[in-house]
């Protein structure tokens, strides 16, 4: 808008400067640039802008149609003024066409080409006819320059949306790539049976955790969880009854796992979790839950059992490393296995 206010003032100056100068222009031709029409016209010209202005402030979702609208009024009535006056005047016409590629719009460009087509065939017809003349090779030259213009504005946009689709489609690609790197990402890391931890990424888990305990002391408990007799499940109903039975008690992990533990298929029917942040009660107290949980799963696909695991919980000392805690995990574990099965067995460090 700075702009049309701009070219509202330099008209004014215009026709001051032509009123001033009228002695120069040919007798035939000259008319007051102060005279009413003319000054009706400015009129209309502020009143446009003002009420653009204001339209701007109150209805931000139409910006481009007020903005179009006003650039339309405002250019045709400049070169309603300057026609009589100034040869060349019919360039005030293009400005429309220019402000249609702001705004990359195809309609406002073509809308605007025929508009300043018609209204120049109307002001060499109708609103100036004493300037016709036989000065119809200037009409024609207006004219072609005006279509030149709107072809390279066509031009313009085509190359415009051409860039524009080269743009989506490249952003597309990248967002599909990241996409895809998510995935590939979560496949590496992930169990695809289960939806939990692989046993690679457990142990780089286990072993960043393990470097935190050392430095900041922060507790840390390593659970390892085996499910009962599960060859015999295999044997008897079948590999698809036995990975039913690995998903469910994964199910049954990670909804009672809290954010601060973190859970893995540890081997075939083996499971292991990592307890931070707790004290050994409440990490025993938890793989008891989880043990609970198992056995309370409903039978299903001809299970006459129902599913239990043997769970083996040590606390990590410091110093110990990761291969004496799992060694002590793995005797809790085996100590609940030769108890009987299907309980929980904290290892107790030799005093």
């Amino acid at each position: 808008m700075n702009g049309y206010w701009g070219s509202a003032i330099i008209l004014l100056a215009a026709q001051w400067i032509l009123f001033e100068n009228h002695s120069t222009l040919s007798p035939g031709i000259y008319e007051s640039t102060f005279d009413l029409k003319y000054l009706i016209s400015d009129f209309i010209i502020l009143l446009t802008l003002i009420v653009s202005e204001i339209l701007l402030r109150t209805r931000q979702e139409h910006v481009e149609r007020i903005v179009l609208v006003c650039g339309l009024s405002v250019s045709y009535l400049v070169f309603y003024i300057l026609f009589p006056f100034l040869n060349g005047a019919e360039i005030v016409l293009i400005l429309p066409i220019l402000l249609s590629l702001v705004y990359f719009s195809w309609s406002a460009l073509y809308s605007s080409g025929l508009l300043s087509l018609m209204f120049l065939c109307l002001n060499y017809l109708f609103v100036h006819p004493n300037n016709q003349g036989d000065d119809w090779f200037g009409f024609l030259m207006a004219a072609i320059y005006i279509i030149l213009v709107l072809l390279i504005g066509r031009a313009v946009l085509a190359r415009s949306h051409e860039l524009r689709n080269s743009m989506e489609t490249l952003v597309k690609s990248e967002q599909k790539l990241i996409v895809e790197k998510a995935i590939s990402d979560k496949l590496i890391k992930i169990d695809a049976l289960t939806g939990l931890y692989n046993h690679k990424t457990f142990h780089e888990y286990l072993e960043n955790l393990i470097l935190h305990c050392e430095t900041n002391g922060v507790s840390l408990h390593l659970a390892l969880i085996d499910i009962d007799n599960f060859k015999k499940v295999n044997d008897t109903y079948g590999h698809w009854v036995g990975d039913i039975v690995l998903k469910d008690a994964a199910g049954c992990i990670t909804e009672l796992l809290n954010p601060n533990n973190f859970a893995a298929r540890y081997g075939g029917e083996e499971f292991a979790v990592i307890f931070t942040d707790t004290t050994a009660e409440e990490a025993a107290e938890q793989a008891e839950q989880i043990r609970q949980k198992i056995e309370s799963l409903p039978l299903s696909h001809s299970r006459e059992q129902p599913v239990t695991v043997s769970i083996g919980v040590c606390t990590y000392q410091p110093g110990n490393g990761k291969e004496l805690l799992f060694r002590n995990t793995d005797n809790a574990l085996y100590t609940a296995k030769r108890a009987g099965k299907n309980r929980v067995v904290f290892h107790q460090p030799a005093e």
